[in-house]
């Protein structure tokens, strides 16, 4: 397990107090890299720490230091344990109760700022478990409107919570305003989702999403998507106050937040700047620096020939903030703020001055690094998908698949997850898009079945990284293996691939049919047991004749084959039959087909091919 899949929930700690719970809590424990606290009176194991005491004393000194708590008690003895240290769901820590039947993991408290309900969902899958969650807006297939734009780095701002949230769960009407920031969280709303995005002066509860800051007679709440970038022009040395004071100013004065703000925007020459990078250092802002040759072709309505002759470029501010936003149009031209007093380091009777302008992105600055997931869904049931690959796709903020294989996957799918489909033909687009969304700052999730990398989207998608130069580090990328095709058909006939064998696609879409042939005469002739991947289509119906007549030209027409369509899946179907007899037409793209070698054989209606144990 990759720790990161938890790291959002880090330090992790869990509580056992029973010989049973231990045993169950430990291996998990070393998955999700947590420590396990059991009491002086049980056994100490490998990566266990005891605590002596009560378990209330012990348990409030874990509770403000660590963002996630599993325990393997009963729920009423946990809901007993942490009463008395309930502050407020923004920073008490995610609770989760694991049933020692091992049956149910239960979210138990902050299940959204906490992350209680996530936390849930990913153990459960680490468990084969069943997750419980109560609240109001997962029964209604909502992403709670609290977590909303957690995915895009929105922050929140002033509002009642509470009651809005509570008007969702009644199924009351919400009316949503929107004019900044990804309307991608749309996307995943069930068809009756009770929000309104037209204007209705009759609604009684708002959601606001915007850069400005508003004021409204009722009942609403505020998200800024951080879209807002900060052009900043100052003297050497300009105290952080000053530069502080001035975009506070400009912000007041057109109603902007400061919470919309996704960074500062300057001169190269400035990116030492004690106050800007001592203030973006506090704010958690990024500084973005350009050189005076990329913002002097910016056209900018207030070009100063005093700034050119100055530092190579008529404007810093203005210019820099349309760099970094990527647009043409400022938002608040340059505004110039002077200190009222004058400072010893300088003769301006008036101090000194600081220049700003606001251009607004149209895609917000998450503030995330983004991860792609290349997920292998084996054949398509749950029980056949690595517990690591439901926890990914359990995790990521978008999945993106084959039609098919999505619909294979959907009680993996949770509230509020983006789910984008694709034909079948339409591989290299998925790819680009997700890394289009990885780059922006998403945990993206694409997945193939069988396995990724074996036919499946991981190549291509590193084949895309490279092409657009990735250094290897952002996006992070984690493969995810799978149960293969060829896996799954062999387990369903017997023990076919015991000795050598090699794997061929009969698909000549990406390699010219001539290369398949010499593979498949290579292969014959070898005497490897083979795996015929991509068969036969409605367009492509030759190719599996030539194969079988390659060969028959190398091996007895007794060898036997196995055909299994849709493995493990509710209409899967398996015939075993021989080299001679086998008819492609009964073969489509859903069938993976099976060549034994000369020492192959069906013995009971199972496919053997031997290793030769028994022969030495």
């Amino acid at each position: 397990m990759n720790f990161s899949q938890f790291q959002s929930f880090q330090p992790i700690a869990a509580i056992a107090t029973t010989p049973q719970a231990v045993q169950q809590l430990q291996p998990l424990c070393q998955r999700l890299n947590a420590i396990l606290w059991i009491p002086h009176t049980l056994q100490p194991l490998p990566g266990t720490q005891v605590y002596n005491g009560s378990l209330s004393d012990h348990l409030a000194t874990l509770w403000s230091s660590h963002r996630g708590l599993i325990f393997g008690l009963a729920c009423g003895a946990v809901v007993r344990l942490i009463a008395p240290l309930l502050q407020h769901k923004f920073s008490d820590p995610a609770v989760v109760v694991w049933d020692q039947t091992g049956k149910f993991v239960i979210s138990l408290c902050s299940g959204h700022q906490g992350g209680g309900d996530q936390l849930t969902r990913l153990v459960a899958r680490q468990l084969n478990a069943t997750p419980i969650i109560t609240g109001a807006s997962n029964a209604l297939g909502l992403l709670g409107v609290d977590l909303l734009g957690v995915p895009f780095g929105w922050r929140r701002g002033a509002g009642d919570w509470t009651e809005v949230s509570a008007a969702v769960a009644r199924g009351e009407r919400v009316q949503v305003s929107q004019d900044a920031g990804s309307s991608l969280w749309k996307t995943a709303l069930p068809a009756d989702h009770p929000f309104d995005f037209n204007p209705n002066p009759e609604a009684k509860f708002h959601i606001c999403i915007s850069s400005q800051r508003r004021v409204s007679d009722i009942t609403q709440v505020q998200w800024f998507p951080r879209v807002l970038w900060v052009g900043v022009g100052c003297e050497r040395n300009t105290p952080r106050t000053l530069i502080e004071t001035a975009i506070q100013q400009v912000l007041k004065q057109y109603h902007l937040a400061e919470a919309a703000i996704a960074g500062i925007a300057t001169l190269d020459i400035k990116a030492d700047e004690p106050g800007l990078v001592e203030l973006c250092q506090d704010r958690n802002w990024p500084l973005r620096t350009f050189s005076p040759e990329v913002l002097r072709v910016r056209e900018v309505p207030n070009p100063s020939q005093v700034v050119e002759a100055e530092v190579g470029t008529p404007s810093v501010a203005e210019a820099a903030a349309l760099q970094a936003a990527g647009v043409k149009t400022l938002w608040v031209s340059k505004q110039i703020y002077r200190d009222p007093l004058p400072t010893a380091s300088t003769s301006n009777r008036i101090g000194q001055a600081v220049t700003v302008a606001i251009a607004q992105a149209e895609q917000e600055y998450t503030g995330r690094t983004g991860h792609l997931f290349l997920v292998g869904t084996g054949p398509g049931e749950l029980d056949q998908i690595t517990p690591a690959a439901q926890t990914a796709i359990v995790q990521a903020d978008v999945v993106i698949g084959y039609s098919l294989y999505l619909d294979l996957i959907k009680p993996l799918l949770r509230p509020g997850q983006v789910v984008e489909s694709y034909p079948i033909t339409q591989e290299r687009q998925r790819g680009e898009r997700a890394i289009d969304l990885a780059q922006w700052g998403l945990t993206v999730a694409v997945v193939s079945s069988g396995d990724c990398g074996i036919y499946g989207m991981a190549g291509l998608v590193f084949e895309q990284l490279r092409a657009r130069g990735w250094d290897g580090k952002t996006p992070a990328v984690q493969v995810f293996p799978g149960i293969s095709a060829l896996q799954a058909a062999a387990s369903r006939v017997g023990a076919p691939l015991m000795h050598d064998f090699c794997a061929i696609s009969l698909s000549d879409l990406l390699t010219p049919w001539e290369v398949i042939q010499n593979r498949l005469k290579a292969a014959a002739q070898a005497d490897f047991v083979c795996i015929l991947y991509n068969p036969r289509s409605r367009t492509r119906t030759e190719q599996l004749y030539t194969a079988k007549r390659i060969f028959l030209d190398a091996r007895s027409g007794h060898t036997p084959v196995a055909m299994v369509r849709s493995a493990y899946r509710v209409d899967e179907e398996i015939t075993l039959t021989t080299l001679e007899q086998f008819n492609p037409d009964h073969v489509d793209m859903l069938t993976t087909v099976i060549i034994g070698n000369q020492s192959t054989d069906i013995y009971e209606n199972w496919m053997i091919t031997p290793r030769g144990y028994l022969g030495q």
